[in-house]
């Protein structure tokens, strides 16, 4: 096995009131798709700004192709595609404007792929910048993170601001990058993005990973999702007081979805039969129900 591409060793960035990083570890292969899913705020930012080398770690280490993160920042980004989460571009420039001179920067003559990106992602790029909704300047940012045919990929919130249509084209792309050989790290709380392209998941809560899995090892698990309906307000608080995992209820309507494994089936069936019932069915295990065996959310 080559040298990881992308390595994360115990980074720790503390700003305060639980926010930051905390001991974070990652290792992500060449060829590889990385997801570090995450709500907002848990953290997934952090580490990618100290992977490219915006952020100096409090402690612990960064490093892209054995290149420290923080020291070599510059010269890592020619090797790098870097999509951030938030977009900001020079107000006084078209999208022309702006691809001509990222192009530049990376010495690149070939105009070719530029050009075919802008085709896929039906994108216009003679408008002033400022003059652009939030969905054209993510194509414009994705333009100007891919045209110079990067070997490494990091990408955080890739999708948002992209209408339905142009986010399931985005995910196309990068399967086709990966097929390539492309090394990709994706950041996102996007459940099906996240799932549709990456081999190996990490999950993030409150700068610390609770989690990290192949995703063919999720959905080859042998537990099953049930969403039951209770006719009574008291079945529905005597099955929230049994030991199983919720990963979603609302009192309001009287539904849990619950996670139950292959061995407490025969005493799950027998705790629900001496309940009032009125609706229940199966569904397939999810990445959003492994998900919210850490996030406990009431859902409406």
């Amino acid at each position: 096995m080559e040298k990881s591409v992308i390595n994360i060793e115990h980074l720790t960035k503390d700003y305060g009131h639980g926010r930051g990083v905390f001991d974070i570890s990652i290792q992500v292969d060449k060829g590889e798709c990385y997801g570090f899913l995450g709500p907002n705020g848990a953290g997934k930012t952090t580490a990618i700004r100290h992977l490219m080398g915006f952020s100096k770690p409090e402690s612990g280490r960064t490093s892209i192709n054995g290149l420290d993160s923080w020291q070599n920042a510059a010269r890592l980004k020619q090797d790098i595609g870097y999509l951030p989460g938030e977009i900001a571009l020079p107000a006084g420039l078209t999208g022309e404007d702006f691809l001509k001179m990222i192009l530049k920067m990376h010495g690149c003559k070939d105009h070719s792929i530029c050009k075919e990106l802008l085709d896929r992602f039906e994108f216009r790029a003679d408008k002033k910048t400022r003059e652009m909704s939030l969905g054209e300047k993510r194509k414009l940012a994705i333009v100007a993170a891919f045209m110079h045919d990067p070997q490494i990929l990091i990408l955080d919130e890739p999708t948002s601001g992209l209408d339905p249509v142009m986010q399931q084209e985005f995910i196309s792309f990068v399967r086709e990058e990966r097929q390539r050989g492309k090394t990709v790290f994706l950041s996102s709380h996007i459940f099906h993005e996240v799932d549709a392209v990456c081999d190996r998941i990490a999950i993030i809560k409150e700068g610390r990973i609770v989690s990290e899995f192949r995703a063919d090892e999720l959905k080859d698990t042998q537990d099953c999702i049930y969403v039951i309906g209770f006719s009574d307000a008291e079945s529905y608080n005597r099955f929230k007081c049994k030991d199983y995992v919720l990963t979603a209820d609302s009192e309001e309507r009287l539904k849990a979805k619950v996670r139950v494994s292959a061995g407490d089936m025969n005493g799950f069936i027998n705790d629900v039969a001496q309940l009032q019932i009125r609706s229940f069915h199966q569904v397939k295990f999810s990445l959003e129900d492994y998900f919210m065996d850490f996030y406990r959310e009431v859902r409406q």
